[in-house]
């Protein structure tokens, strides 16, 4: 699965606002062995939001989780957003939210709030702890949920727990070696595509350290890519750390 976050904030862009949400999400991930494919924080913008939006519904693979633009105010594009894009149809009427909604707001839910519960045709509701104004999916596999965080992140837990709390383990290793990345290169482009690689360089008293990491599902295949870079180190005499 390659799982994606999209923030949906002028707010965050413009800086009245931090975002909170990826460092949740990037957390709640790795407690079941999974890591984030990749995330945006985009403006509040029709265009933009379809072409990320459409990006990620084309691949296969994807599970995606959008923050934000579920309210009743004028610049909450998602739901009518995500209807075209995901169900190529306009948005149609939850009853029960609707029925929701009334109950909450009473009179109060019209003639704004009560749009809450115009969503994709043929979601399931996420239940919002705070105030049982929900978020939405679709398919099991395109969640959405407000921007704030202390309603979208109690939403998310349990749909990661839900979902997603099973993952095959990873194994990795990782070293840090006193010498540019430009040595080890050529061991690098002989790693499988399936063998996850991480190089980072790092200067240390101006002089050129990389840290590598490789990573993959099957321990003695780390193990076996990994000792092609310690035999390299060691037969140029590099130093080098376990880490």
């Amino acid at each position: 699965m390659n799982f994606y976050a999209v923030i949906i904030g002028t707010e965050i862009l413009n800086g009245r606002r931090v975002d909170k949400h990826f460092e949740f999400l990037r957390n709640e991930l790795q407690k079941y062995g999974h890591e984030l494919f990749a995330s945006f924080v985009i403006k509040d913008d029709i265009e933009l939001m379809k072409r990320t939006y459409k990006m990620i519904k084309e691949d296969p693979n994807a599970v995606m989780f959008s923050f934000g633009g579920i309210g009743s105010t004028p610049d909450d594009l998602t739901r009518e957003v995500a209807s075209e894009i995901f169900r190529d149809a306009p948005v149609v009427t939850h009853e029960k939210f609707k029925q929701d909604i009334i109950n909450r707001f009473a009179e109060e839910a019209y003639p704004h709030r009560i749009h809450m519960a115009d969503l994709p045709p043929n979601v399931a509701l996420l239940h919002n702890p705070v105030n049982n104004m929900s978020g939405f999916s679709l398919d099991e596999r395109f969640f959405f949920v407000p921007g704030f965080p202390s309603m979208a992140h109690p939403m998310l837990q349990n749909v990661i727990k839900k979902h997603f709390a099973t993952a095959k383990p990873k194994y990795r290793q990782t070293l840090k070696a006193q010498t540019s990345e430009n040595t080890l290169i050529s061991i690098m482009q002989k790693l499988p595509s399936h063998i996850e690689l991480s190089s980072l360089p790092i200067f240390i008293d101006s002089k050129p350290n990389v840290e590598l990491s490789l990573a993959g599902e099957k321990e003695e295949e780390v193990l076996y890519y990994f000792q092609q870079f310690t035999d390299e180190l060691k037969r140029k005499n590099i130093p080098y750390t376990l880490t």
